[in-house]
């Protein structure tokens, strides 16, 4: 099974994740998701297209203080993680 560094949702780095990633429906880690975006096998925001993760993340990173810039510049790739690549 692939590893990935990044939540496949939101880009998040997994290892910034204080709970080191989402969970499945029994129960274990999710190996692509973190727990923002994925909890007991379900995405949090299900109704979310990757232009809402992007607002969303950029509204965030904005609250945890990175400039605006970088918040835009960190949330570029999201349309090319797993969970967007087929919308």
């Amino acid at each position: 099974m692939k590893t990935y560094k990044n939540c496949q949702s939101c880009g998040m780095p997994l290892t910034k994740d204080p709970e080191k990633g989402g969970t499945e429906r029994d129960g274990t880690k999710s190996v692509m998701y973190c727990s923002y975006c994925y909890k007991d096998g379900k995405f949090t925001q299900p109704d979310f297209s990757a232009d809402d993760m992007k607002k969303f993340c950029k509204v965030k990173m904005k609250e945890m203080g990175f400039p605006g810039f970088l918040a835009g510049s960190f949330t570029m790739g999201v349309s090319k993680l797993e969970r967007w690549k087929n919308n």
